[in-house]
């Protein structure tokens, strides 16, 4: 029987893995997981009586992989979606609603803007201009920053594409690869009007029965998890299990060496681990793939904090009704993002008492990690105070720090990304490099580079 190893127990690892055992019944597939528990940073654990994500709670449902995966698993009865659908921005201290028409943060709905006071009206006006079609086209991938600046000014950019942005993988949005990170504004950028562009998708799409954009469930996101890991061979997913070095065999195979226990051989190995750990992997299994590991060390990376606090609604000044806000770096707070995530989600919802999951830190700002946790949720909750209006201490908290958790994608990154897996596989077929560090965050993406990883092992192995 041949074997695949998968190193990275993961969302990407873990679909890789039950492709191969769905697919391939005739292959052993072994996964190697550092950490404690299987996930990376899918993570579900009990807060305040409720089932409360420690890191992403929901996922893009309108990107299919995720929840195809999903159906396959028997566990798609179960998804949910946000009950609400509007969220705020800190603007000059004052929490505003978010206008109708936005995508990634780009106003297609002007008036709306307008009249939401978040952009003054030289803002708009400025935005406005895009409608004159005069865009020349970028003839390559570029930065966030470089795309909306250009096309509609600094103030848009500043105040809406920069907070939701860098929400999303707490970075810098002016260095942000376009193609990697927003792929929606990549698909318009070379059009004469961003706005037209985005208008007409819109229009296009008007036709089809509308369908929720995120998804998530009850029980948390590690639901996934769970019903990946039950999917296989109970022995399969090996938690606790660091792998140390990968070498090419004689006649063909590797040789997986894993801390304080046996050497494994396999016919193949999916990489699935963040790209530091996936460096120095490459870098032992041949001298000649330095500039593949030298180009994954220097992939830079951003930590963050959530702090998951349960208040009583009767200590806020704020009505908590939308789905949280953004906090954009001018407003100069520890905080960069709040869900109110007992009004996002109908099963969290209890009368008097919320649950709110809070962002801290970003990319060039670990600051708020290395606080203790009574001094972060202190810094946490005097933000609070001033952008809520709450009151004394909350009734709950719990503090994750997850570092080095987000990679940070810079225009021509996926060509990079690409040259570094195509390297690899041409050195020694049947080693496949993947995973967040390469093509998309998010589970969707993490799926979809999963089933890749799984299909060209797959056919590498039936030759």
């Amino acid at each position: 029987m041949a074997r695949v190893v998968i190193v990275g127990g993961g969302i990407t690892g873990l679909a890789a893995a039950h492709r191969i055992h769905r697919d391939h019944p005739d292959v052993e597939v072994v996964v190697l997981e550092a950490g404690e528990r299987p996930g990376g940073l899918v993570s579900t654990t009990p807060f305040d009586g409720l089932a409360v994500d420690a890191a992403a709670d929901a996922f893009l449902a309108r990107v299919p992989e995720a929840v195809a995966l999903c159906t396959e698993l028997g566990i798609a009865d179960q998804l949910v979606h946000p009950a609400v659908g509007s969220a705020l921005v800190l603007s000059g201290g004052v929490l505003r609603r978010l206008p109708g028409g936005l995508v990634l943060g780009v106003p297609t709905d002007l008036e709306a803007l307008e009249a939401s006071g978040i952009v003054s009206p030289a803002g708009v006006a400025r935005a406005r201009m895009d409608l004159e079609g005069r865009g020349a086209p970028f003839g390559g991938d570029v930065s966030v920053g470089e795309l909306v600046r250009t096309r509609l000014g600094d103030e848009v950019m500043d105040a809406l594409v920069a907070p939701l942005l860098g929400g999303v993988n707490a970075g810098d949005a002016d260095a942000l690869s376009v193609a990697a990170g927003a792929p929606q504004l990549a698909a318009v950028a070379d059009a004469p009007s961003l706005i037209a562009a985005l208008r007409a998708e819109a229009s296009a799409a008007a036709g089809s029965a509308p369908t929720p954009v995120f998804a998530g469930f009850p029980t948390g996101t590690a639901t996934l998890v769970d019903a990946l890991v039950g999917a296989l061979d109970p022995a399969s997913v090996r938690t606790g299990s660091p792998v140390t070095g990968i070498t090419a065999t004689v006649g063909g195979g590797f040789s997986i060496e894993v801390a304080a226990a046996d050497t494994l051989t396999a016919e193949a190995v999916i990489v699935a681990a963040p790209a530091h750990a996936t460096a120095s992997l490459v870098a032992g299994l041949d001298t000649g793939l330095g500039g593949v590991a030298d180009g994954l060390a220097t992939l830079e990376w951003a930590s963050v904090a959530m702090v998951t606090l349960a208040v009583n609604t009767d200590d806020l000044d704020h009505p908590l009704d939308a789905s949280g806000y953004l906090v954009p770096v001018a407003e100069r707070a520890t905080v960069t993002a709040v869900s109110f995530a007992s009004t996002k989600w109908a099963h969290l919802h209890r009368p008097g008492r919320a649950v709110l999951r809070v962002s801290a830190g970003h990319a060039g700002d670990a600051s708020p990690l290395d606080l203790d946790d009574e001094s972060l949720v202190a810094a946490v909750c005097t933000d609070l105070a001033s952008q809520l209006g709450l009151r004394g201490r909350p009734a709950g908290w719990r503090v994750n720090r997850w570092r080095d958790a987000l990679p940070q994608y810079r225009p021509g990154h996926l060509e990079r990304a690409a040259a570094w897996q195509r390297d690899t596989w041409a050195a020694h077929p049947g080693v496949w490099l993947t995973g967040a560090s390469f093509a998309g965050l998010g589970l969707p993406a993490c799926v979809r580079q999963g089933n890749e990883a799984a299909r060209r092992v797959g056919d590498h192995l039936s030759r």
